[in-house]
């Protein structure tokens, strides 16, 4: 394969990807989650606006993503620190179906693209 298809084909898989932090957290943030726990509604709010914030960023690394490994690897590991709590909490409350897709997410499909990311900017001479 070569160095500019597999950049291509990176940038489709993660622009593919940030639709799940994109479209859920936009809807946590217009809709909320439910009243509840630390903070109440607001706090919801706060925590999808986060999500948002993390799919629109991965976003805005698809058009340079071989110079973006910064970028790419602080957000898997903001990913990866949430995914670990999540982790922790379905193994203390149990596994429910809202469960096991986000831990795919956090903990499998974000790191290899972080780490996919890394192979793809050593192809590139000038990125970070």
């Amino acid at each position: 394969m070569t160095p500019g298809l597999e950049r291509r084909l990176l940038q489709v898989s993660v622009a593919l990807a940030g639709l799940v932090p994109v479209s859920a957290g936009g809807w946590g943030a217009w809709h909320g989650l439910g009243a509840g726990g630390f903070g109440g509604e607001t706090h919801g709010h706060y925590l999808s606006g986060l999500l948002l914030g993390i799919g629109l960023i991965f976003w805005w690394t698809i058009p340079t993503i071989e110079r973006r490994g910064t970028v790419v690897r602080t957000l898997t590991g903001v990913v990866l620190v949430g995914g670990l709590a999540r982790l922790d909490d379905a193994l203390r409350t149990g596994f429910g179906p809202t469960v096991v897709f986000p831990l795919v997410m956090e903990l499998g499909v974000t790191p290899l693209l972080a780490l996919w990311r890394e192979r793809v900017g050593r192809l590139y001479p000038l990125s970070d």
